[in-house]
């Protein structure tokens, strides 16, 4: 077979599921519309979700799929590796939005297990593109943990679970210490979570990020913008 042919093969592969996936939304918006005839109606006057999810771009975690709700219950920022930064204008522009105008009353951080940005971070193997200074914060944390002794005595399996609790963790903290968060808080008690979402089984998992009244009045004193 040329290799004329198998690149006629592959693009007619492609196309036939993009008309899949159009066929595919006819059908959802059929169905959804017998067992939910005032969503959509309801979706066009706009929007209140309760969430804020900060997840992976990763296909295989859909968070209105995987959370069993409905669309307009959750507004998301994902990206890769569900790195958060308070340098990155994206997502905090999403931060801002979500928590001041639309005042959700949850912030939701998920990573997920086999988790490729995670691998990569635990590997020295040039990516290549943007993907290497994206992945720096993760390699910092590996470094660290790695200094710790959290990876002895582990597998790559388990080591790549530990970076990426450390990195939702991590994420976590940078969200209670943002400023928006902070007001948002103190003035109508918002709540930053951490999750773990195991592929494997379609689980999720909630990680202890509880912080005591003292963290609390000091997450206040050194981060409420006046």
């Amino acid at each position: 077979m040329s290799s004329e042919v198998v690149h006629e093969l592959i693009f007619l592969r492609r196309t036939d599921a993009f008309h899949k996936i159009l066929a595919s939304n006819k059908k959802w918006c059929q169905e959804t519309c017998k067992t939910h005839p005032d969503l959509f109606p309801t979706l066009a006057k706009g929007q209140s979700p309760p969430f804020l999810w900060l997840g992976c771009s990763d296909s295989r975690c859909p968070e209105t799929s995987l959370c069993g709700v409905q669309p307009g219950e959750i507004f998301v920022h994902r990206n890769i590796a569900n790195i958060v930064s308070p340098h990155d204008m994206s997502l905090q522009s999403v931060i801002f939005y979500g928590v001041n105008h639309l005042e959700v009353s949850h912030v939701v951080v998920c990573g997920h297990t086999s988790c490729g940005g995670v691998a990569a971070a635990l590997g020295n193997s040039k990516i290549g593109g943007t993907m290497d200074s994206w992945l720096h914060p993760l390699r910092e944390q590996r470094a660290a943990l790695q200094a710790q002794g959290a990876f002895d005595g582990k597998d790559e399996k388990e080591k790549a679970l530990v970076l990426v609790e450390a990195n939702v963790r991590k994420a976590v903290d940078i969200m209670r210490k943002n400023p928006e968060v902070v007001k948002a808080a103190e003035e109508r008690g918002l709540k930053v979570h951490g999750v773990i979402y195991d592929v494997g089984t379609g689980e999720l998992r909630e990680l202890d990020t509880e912080e005591g009244e003292n963290d609390m009045q000091k997450r206040m004193q050194h981060f409420k913008v006046k």
